[in-house]
């Protein structure tokens, strides 16, 4: 019993990372997943977690507080930098329906309850199942546990404003859209020929009403493009998946002073 309470506020720190990451994490922070779910399972995550991390010498006092508040901030951030790569998907799905007319159509994404492209949520879904495919899950969880690593228990101060941290920030939104374009490229590029048949067509035969034509037309073409570029774009979200395990640990080292 002793031995317990010795560990609890240990266990109360690392409760506080481990649901500050659940709350921000792609695939664990859904809101299909039931809140007491999710609890449960930082729970669980956190009881293990504490007997595999070096514990140092807590005292509950001022200080203290400001661990918790630490411990929420590394977790949010973290996970904050894997959501945002991973909305380069959402962002490709939007190029793709804005150029095949589906921009018209957007649907409401269940898991941050805002307006999401067509598109986005259909590939969206799929990059998810994806994760699932190829172990990502676990993946991310390894990212959260071994994050004591790189920013341990008892470190006070972390160097969010420092130039490191704000250059990774600033190059991983430019990663973020880079990749967004990718994706969509193949898509919105047989698009923009269809456009460009479009205006040849409207030269030659003013008679056709291509503004009626055209728009069935995009939507058929880009349908089929996008069923034969599906297999090209999982090697995208492939590498994707890379760069967020890869970014997550950059921002780590940044924010235990490892990387100055």
């Amino acid at each position: 019993m002793e031995n317990w309470l010795s560990l609890l506020p240990a266990f109360l720190l690392v409760l506080v990372r481990i649901s500050a990451f659940f709350i921000v994490l792609p695939m664990y922070s859904h809101r299909s997943v039931p809140a007491p779910l999710k609890l449960g399972f930082a729970a669980f995550i956190s009881y293990t977690v504490v007997f595999t991390v070096e514990i140092p010498e807590l005292t509950v006092n001022a200080t203290y507080l400001l661990l918790i508040l630490k411990e929420l901030f590394v977790g949010l951030s973290v996970g904050l930098v894997a959501m945002m790569l991973l909305y380069a998907i959402q962002v490709a799905g939007g190029l793709m329906d804005f150029h095949m007319g589906f921009m018209i159509a957007n649907v409401v994404d269940p898991q941050t309850g805002a307006q999401s492209p067509l598109l986005g949520g259909y590939l969206y879904t799929f990059a998810l199942l994806y994760l699932l495919l190829i172990d990502g899950h676990h993946l991310l969880l390894d990212g959260v546990v071994y994050s004591y690593m790189f920013v341990p228990m008892d470190q006070l101060a972390l160097p969010f404003g420092t130039e490191p941290v704000i250059e990774l920030v600033a190059n991983t939104m430019g990663v973020m859209f880079a990749l967004a374009v990718a994706m969509a490229f193949p898509v919105v590029g047989s698009l923009f020929l269809v456009d460009v048949a479009l205006g040849i067509v409207s030269r030659t035969v003013p008679q056709m009403n291509v503004f009626v034509v055209g728009m069935p037309i995009k939507t058929i073409v880009g349908l089929l493009i996008l069923t034969v570029y599906i297999g090209v774009f999982f090697m995208s979200v492939n590498y994707l998946f890379e760069e967020v395990i890869a970014t997550m640990r950059k921002l780590l080292e940044r924010l235990g002073g490892a990387v100055q």
